[in-house]
């Protein structure tokens, strides 16, 4: 199971609900994507979720 490196979210349970209110269960997946990035390592693929991407809170690697 992957997980953001940067503020962990990994998949949650839930229900899906039909309109007879019959309840069974579904995961929800966070949009986790593997990127070259820049670690204190040097330069480490990685599973970032895209917010995290788009805040800048990781420094792609060239």
């Amino acid at each position: 199971m992957a997980v953001c490196s940067v503020c962990g979210k990994k998949r949650v349970t839930g229900n899906n609900v039909s309109h007879a209110n019959n309840r069974t269960k579904r995961v929800f997946k966070p949009n986790l994507q593997r990127v070259r990035a820049q670690t204190g390592q040097g330069v480490k693929k990685v599973y970032v979720c895209t917010r995290c991407l788009r805040s800048g809170k990781i420094k792609k690697a060239v």
